[in-house]
């Protein structure tokens, strides 16, 4: 199924308004068009057969007849197209006269949908004109002599996916059609309209359709009149969009002369997962039995996938970086000042390396001060070097709690160090696991007493990405009394700080900004022959923007190794290379299955967007779970 992607289009072709053979010639083009180029469902606009504005002539018995004709035309012409076509037009029923949706595959009728929902506070009233599906009872149709299902009570189906149909109006009222169409199984909607223009109208649709598409867990290609239509009265843009689950991923031109053909692929399996985890998708029994129509999904290559994957899917838009930013610290300050105020806590301690991490968790400490009313003064830095401290980095620690005028301390571990490696009989110059890890734990002892001695509260800063990897000392920096960092990941906290140093004082500003360009690193290992750090995270686990992209597709939708690779190497295309990636991808599977018994006793902490690798909710996995054997 091309890991699970299917390859949609919303079309606008060229129109007439009530000449069908001339429209249906267009329609065929753009439909062979979106064949050539492995769309599997091509969508076209409301009545585009006829012409959604044609009003009094729907009354004409010429229209009907050169709309069926021009029907069975188009079946001819797409004998050998094997996309999904998707067609408006008027059709009628014991006689009424019907607003309908064909889908056409390979020249053959597959389905009629009439339309539920007809306006009648528009300019074009069109209850003067047709019966909305709710009047008739009728399941089979005679259509260019074949028996034809009928109803909106119809999915077309295949092993890959279900799409239903609904037609304009269906979409604006409190239920829509496709609220119940995906309740019994439906991936994807269609929905063929003609909806005009007005001011504020066009952000009104868009925000619809990216609220129900988010609302059932689907994609939703929306295809509307365009510039052929009559403009009597109103304006037609041509809006053709295409969603899944609450973001808009491509969209037309509006107001273009030319025709257009809108392509994009849907993640169905992105949708499934969706729907596994949203529990309460199904608690809303659909009403009725659908009939399912069979319908053969054509190929695709993913080597033509038109959509790019965001390389940091953790980071927020630029365009709403302040507003972004000042919502994740609030997460985070309202966490801290609840328990601050909670365990009536003197002080809150915190370990300040000259980090980001450190850097973010001191910033939110000041911020939840400020709130709080309390001094700042009640805030305990400590910088605490050791063997791979840096200059750099120690001066960036004691320059940043000094302009933040936050109480310092600063305590080195060395001695503390070289005396417990003579107790426990190692070797100062074998700079293994051991000699790492005594000096975190020392750190964080020297936290743990601290806050004993001042009636404080020790502070973690470990980020979600070093929780996913297992990057922390077990019983060491793994340890705290309440992480503020733990629901953030590292491109998230590198974001956070880049921001939060536009908003401090020109000197806070030039340390943050030198703490960003700072290579990131535990500094447990002792510093090169020039003075700089040795021991570069990055060059031991890999690039934290991979680990940030596999971590948000693994833990948010399960997507399989050879997914994630895929979706890697598109958005990081011309970045790193495919063995780079994949190398890097091992790595995280192998640590976050091996370090998970760290996360099972992580301390408390705030989550604050979509993934959280808490034990008590969000992330409940087995210590001794053997990692994917096929990776």
């Amino acid at each position: 199924m091309n890991y699970g992607f299917i390859r949609v289009a919303a079309a606008i072709p060229e129109l007439r308004v009530a000449d069908c053979a001339f429209n249906i010639s267009k329609i065929a083009e753009m439909a062979k068009e979106a064949d050539s180029k492995q769309v599997q469902v091509v969508c076209f606009p409301e009545l585009s057969i006829t012409g959604y504005t044609c009003a009094d002539l729907f009354f004409q018995h010429q229209l009907l007849h050169d709309a069926e004709k021009a029907l069975h035309e188009l079946q001819l012409q797409t004998y050998n197209t094997k996309a999904v076509i998707i067609v408006g037009m008027p059709i009628r029923v014991q006689n009424q006269l019907f607003n309908v949706a064909v889908a056409i595959q390979n020249g053959k009728i597959l389905g009629v949908i009439p339309k539920t929902n007809l306006p009648s506070n528009n300019e074009f009233y069109e209850k003067r004109w047709f019966a909305p599906a709710t009047t008739t009872d009728v399941k089979e149709i005679t259509l260019a002599d074949e028996t034809i299902p009928f109803g909106t009570d119809i999915l077309f189906t295949t092993t890959e996916f279900s799409f239903g149909i609904e037609i304009c109006e269906d979409l604006w009222v409190p239920i829509p059609p496709s609220s119940q169409q995906t309740l019994q199984g439906a991936e994807i909607i269609f929905n063929l309209s003609a909806t005009n223009e007005l001011i504020g109208k066009h952000t009104y649709l868009r925000n619809l359709i990216e609220q129900q598409s988010a609302r059932c867990n689907a994609g939703y290609v929306y295809a509307s009149a365009g510039a052929g239509e009559s403009t009597t009265d109103v304006v037609y843009a041509g809006n053709a969009l295409i969603a899944e689950n609450g973001k808009i991923t491509a969209a037309s031109e509006r107001f273009s002369f030319e025709p257009q053909l809108v392509i994009s692929e849907i993640d169905v399996e992105r949708l499934q997962a969706e729907r596994i985890r949203n529990t309460n998708f199904q608690n809303e029994k659909a009403n009725g039995t659908f009939r399912k129509i069979n319908f053969e999904c054509k190929s695709f290559d993913n080597s033509l996938l038109t959509r790019k994957f965001d390389k940091h899917p953790f980071v927020p838009p630029i365009q709403n970086r302040t507003a972004s930013c000042e919502e994740i610290f609030s997460i985070q300050m309202g966490g801290l000042a609840k328990r601050w105020t909670h365990t009536k806590a003197e002080n809150v301690v915190l370990g300040i390396s000259g980090g980001l991490d450190s850097t973010l968790a001191l910033l939110v400490c000041v911020k939840t001060a400020d709130k709080l009313g309390y001094d700042r003064s009640r805030i305990l830095g400590v910088t605490m070097p050791g063997f791979g401290t840096t200059n750099r980095t120690y001066t960036n620690a004691l320059s940043l709690m000094k302009s933040l005028g936050i109480t310092v301390k600063e305590i080195s571990i060395e001695a503390a160090c070289i005396q417990h490696f003579k107790d426990i009989e190692h070797d100062i110059n074998v700079h293994d696991i051991t000699y790492e890890n005594t000096q975190a734990r020392e750190r964080t002892q020297l936290l743990m007493d601290l806050a004993n001695k001042h009636n404080g509260l020790v502070i973690g800063t470990g980020d979600l990405s070093e929780l996913a990897l297992g990057w922390a000392t077990y019983n060491g920096d793994q340890m705290s009394m309440y992480g503020v960092n733990s629901g953030v990941p590292k491109t998230l906290v590198r974001y956070l700080v880049d921001w939060a140093s536009h908003e401090l004082d020109a000197f806070s500003e030039i340390v943050l900004q030198d703490i960003l360009d700072t290579p990131v690193s535990p500094e447990l290992l002792p510093a090169n022959e020039k003075g700089e750090i040795a021991q570069k995270t990055e060059d031991l686990v890999g690039p934290y923007e991979l680990h940030d992209f596999y971590l948000y597709y693994f833990v948010r939708f399960g997507f399989s190794p050879e997914k994630i690779l895929f979706l890697s190497q598109n958005a990081f295309e011309n970045q790193y290379d495919k063995e780079t990636i994949e190398k890097w991808l091992k790595i995280f599977i192998h640590r976050f299955f091996q370090q998970q018994f760290k996360r099972s006793c992580m301390p408390d902490g705030p989550k604050v967007g979509s993934i959280n690798l808490s034990p008590r909710g969000d992330w409940r996995m087995p210590s001794d779970a053997i990692k994917f054997s096929n990776f």
